[in-house]
């Protein structure tokens, strides 16, 4: 593995991301998931609850304030604990919602909302011991213990600033109403809230960029994963050049095929063939059936020879037909006049030939 990231030093393609991507390999910083979390219940704090901390400190004074009023008893309790579990689902519910939101969009952005599906499901590698030892003691879970590390400091230096803040609030030295207690608890809340959402924002990034840094690393290629990939891509040259070749000799072989159903074979006489055929209330022009050059027009010529198609001597037509002409198609309109002149004079010259191609075409 050393040896290939020593030897990476291409980007990765696209093709290779997006492979990585179906494996789940993103950059990711679990901390990120939990500063959504804390922002959104922040918010959450910050405009639902407050009337809400006032409600339950009023009924918190009411209670305790006229608790010779209330006789607790076996009837009662079951009341009693069914409004406070209600009143308190109330009052996370919000939370609740808002932070699951906030972790899938906070889980989406980081994976940028693409499906993982070979990402799920059980890797039995992952039960392996010895693999697992050697992720523990690996870079990467170097770095996970440092970041664990920091975020338990990060959580005490709160808790430990925090109680200090909280304790010199002067609800802890002089008499103030009840009705304070609600608004100190939510204040305090909110405070812890916003640092701890600052203090890991600031953790998470350092990690997200690291982790960014580390995945672009693991997924640079070598220049020879980059030439194969782009031979996967492209098709391998040689398959390709056989290709090619199979799809040239089966057009050839249905060329030599039709020469036989030719009416005419111009030639240059021994550089260029060119066969044409031309049926009346068929054709809308001359067709070129074969063409060839050097031994395949020696090839054309020979099998027309052998069906006594006739064979006429232009060479000016002959290298415009081979040059501009194309296999299964008509003439080039340019040629119309020369072609015609030339299939007028096999016409009046063999007759006889015409009669039996007649017949031949009609039984194909």
């Amino acid at each position: 593995m050393s040896e290939k990231n020593d030897n990476a030093t291409e980007q990765a393609t696209e093709k290779k991301v997006s492979d990585a991507h179906k494996k789940g390999q993103f950059a990711q910083a679990p901390e990120i998931q939990v500063v959504f979390g804390l922002i959104a219940a922040y918010f959450v704090l910050l405009f639902s609850l407050g009337g809400s901390s006032s409600l339950i400190t009023e009924f918190g004074a009411s209670l305790f304030g006229n608790l010779e009023k209330y006789q607790i008893s076996t009837e009662s309790v079951p009341h009693w604990t069914t409004m406070a579990f209600l009143m308190l689902f109330a009052l996370l519910l919000p939370m609740f919602l808002a932070t699951t939101v906030a972790s899938i969009l906070a889980g989406g952005l980081q994976t940028h909302f693409k499906a993982t599906p070979e990402a799920v499901g059980l890797k039995f590698e992952k039960l392996n011991p010895v693999t697992g030892f050697q992720r523990v003691f690996s870079k990467q879970g170097l770095v996970k213990m440092v970041v664990d590390l920091a975020k338990c400091l990060i959580v005490g230096a709160l808790i430990y600033t925090g109680v200090h803040d909280i304790l010199s609030d002067p609800i802890f030295f002089t008499p103030v109403p009840v009705f304070r207690l609600g608004t100190f608890i939510y204040d305090s809340t909110l405070l812890l809230f916003f640092r701890l959402a600052l203090a890991m924002s600031g953790l998470a990034i350092l990690h997200y960029l690291f982790q960014l840094k580390k995945t672009e690393k693991d997924l640079m290629m070598t220049k020879q994963e980059v030439k194969d990939e782009n031979r996967q891509a492209m098709g391998d040259p040689n398959v390709k050049m056989a290709q090619r070749a199979m799809a040239r000799r089966l057009m050839q072989k249905q060329m030599l095929a039709d020469v036989a159903r030719a009416d005419v074979i111009i030639t240059n006489p021994t550089h260029y063939a060119v066969a044409l055929k031309y049926e009346r209330g068929v054709d809308s022009a001359p067709v070129i059936l074969a063409k060839g050059q050097n031994l395949f027009a020696q090839r054309i010529k020979a099998i027309g020879s052998k069906h006594e198609v006739p064979t006429v001597e232009n060479k000016p037509v002959a290298r415009a037909l081979y040059k501009f002409g194309q296999v299964g198609h008509p003439i080039p309109a340019q040629l119309y006049q020369a072609i015609a002149e030339i299939l007028g004079y096999v016409y009046r010259t063999h007759r006889y030939y015409f009669h039996q191609l007649k017949s031949r075409r009609l039984k194909s």
